[in-house]
């Protein structure tokens, strides 16, 4: 019997699965070592070269500043992706608590728990994350918060379906019997058997995440000045679109590769785990 060759589905998608990677590794450098690839120090301002095209000194222009356009992307990838991290984390570890609880307090607390998670999965996450800035306020850290509770209903809904079907597994079942303290096998068995779907949406969800952290700052509820991240960098560019439009459409097309490039990588995570 002759092993079946893989379809050229299949090496498309490896193949862009493996370009994806690489260009996150490439994010990652930037974030770490944002002094490597800005050709200029991002904030400083030459009056006599505002909203400059693109060139050969400016690869992708100046701003209403002065300031180089590739160096200001450069250097806001680093508060751009964190707060995208930040707020999955908050994200995952919330409805990791609140899906676990909810698998195994028993029907009364877990009814009470997913309606109230039904009424928060009924908000668009942008939606619901302008509410919480709106009673928390904005800045780095709590915009990171509040992208992470509103992302909480999607992790915990996925944590209580994961944990429930490792809970009446037979082997689950047979340590019941057999006296073991329910730690123990939340421990052993649940916890593993969560980890690889979560690992799957948190990386899909980071995407998300970074869409709406943009967005928020797009509204001006994001990072104060003279912090910036990319969001922000598409509020300072709207204003000079048919002038400069540069200043918005590069940070705009980051936001736009590196959700892709998240995505992609999500989906081979998501390919391997189902596998």
């Amino acid at each position: 019997m002759t092993q079946g060759r893989p379809s050229g589905g299949s090496r498309t998608t490896a193949v862009l699965g493996v370009l994806a990677g690489l260009a996150l590794l490439l994010v990652v450098l930037v974030v770490l070592f944002p002094g490597w690839f800005t050709p200029y120090p991002p904030e400083r301002t030459d009056l006599r070269n505002v909203l400059q095209a693109p060139s050969a000194a400016h690869l992708l222009g100046t701003d209403q500043l002065g300031r180089d356009v590739l160096s200001r992307l450069l250097d806001g990838t680093r508060l751009s992706v964190a707060i995208a991290v930040f707020a999955t984390a908050v994200g995952v570890l919330g409805g990791a608590l609140i899906g676990l609880l909810s698998a195994i307090a028993g029907s009364r607390a877990d009814s009470v728990l997913m309606r109230g998670v039904d009424v928060l999965l009924a908000f668009p996450e942008l939606l619901l994350a302008l509410l919480v800035v709106a009673v928390i306020g904005g800045g780095v850290v709590n915009t990171a918060v509040a992208i992470g509770i509103a992302a909480i209903p999607n992790y915990a809904r996925l944590v209580r379906g994961q944990a429930l079907l490792v809970l009446r597994s037979e082997y689950v079942e047979a340590a019941r019997m057999l006296g073991v303290h329910p730690a123990r096998y939340l421990v052993r068995h649940v916890l593993p058997n969560v980890s690889g779907p979560v690992v799957v949406l948190a990386s899909i969800g980071a995407g998300t995440a970074l869409i709406t952290a943009s967005g928020l700052s797009l509204l001006g509820l994001g990072p104060r000045p003279p912090q910036a991240d990319w969001g922000a960098m598409v509020a300072d560019g709207k204003d000079f679109l048919q002038l400069a439009w540069w200043i918005s459409a590069a940070p705009g097309a980051a936001i736009v590769l590196l959700v892709v490039v998240v995505t992609l990588v999500g989906r081979g995570l998501q390919a391997r785990v189902l596998r």
